[in-house]
């Protein structure tokens, strides 16, 4: 299986400079993590924003001796603690990777850079803002309009192969059920 390229990607958002892909090669630090491993703690500061080549990953924020999921993200998806990375203050999430991944990422500063000086890559980078803004605003709706079963019927059809990834607690976190009603929604099927 061939994984994700973050140049494709980006390429199929907005076509790049030549000058523009050599400048994102030049930054880019691929990086490879483990199962179990953070990319981000809360209380850090983000300094990288993260394309997903290949793996699963998940963001989640502790409240009491609980864990909430906030984000699953997969092959072809960017990661980000946007609150963190955006504002450059300390991020109140935690991201962890879920299976063995490849990542490619940049810091901060070389966005700020590359933005300056390809005001083209501005459209890209909005677009992206925009996409996970909306995916932002669809969980919050779905969370007040669908039910626990249709929310857990959308999260396996969005990652089809979530359950091998990941605890049933965790996404139990993620569709704010407990996991007793996860196992009856499951049981019913």
């Amino acid at each position: 299986m061939e994984t994700a390229n973050l140049l494709n990607t980006l390429n199929s958002i907005a076509i790049l400079s030549e000058s523009l892909q050599d400048q994102i090669k030049a930054c880019l630090v691929e990086e490879h993590f483990t199962r179990k491993s953070h990319l981000l703690k809360e209380g850090q500061v983000s300094q990288r924003i993260y394309f997903i080549k290949k793996g699963f990953i998940r963001a989640y924020y502790h409240k009491g001796n609980s864990e909430f999921s906030t984000w699953f993200m997969g092959e072809g998806e960017f990661i980000i603690s946007v609150y963190s990375f955006f504002s450059r203050k300390p991020s109140f999430e935690n991201i962890e990777v879920l299976e063995d991944c490849t990542l490619q990422s940049i810091n901060w500063d070389q966005l700020q850079l590359l933005y300056k000086q390809h005001p083209e890559f501005n459209l890209t980078g909005r677009i992206i803002t925009e996409q996970y803004y909306i995916r932002s605003e669809e969980r919050a709706i779905n969370l007040q309009t669908l039910t626990a079963k249709q929310r857990y019927e959308k999260l396996l059809a969005d990652y089809p192969g979530i359950l091998q990834k990941t605890t049933l607690g965790q996404i139990a976190s993620y569709l704010s059920i407990k996991q007793e009603t996860l196992s009856r929604i499951r049981g019913r099927k």
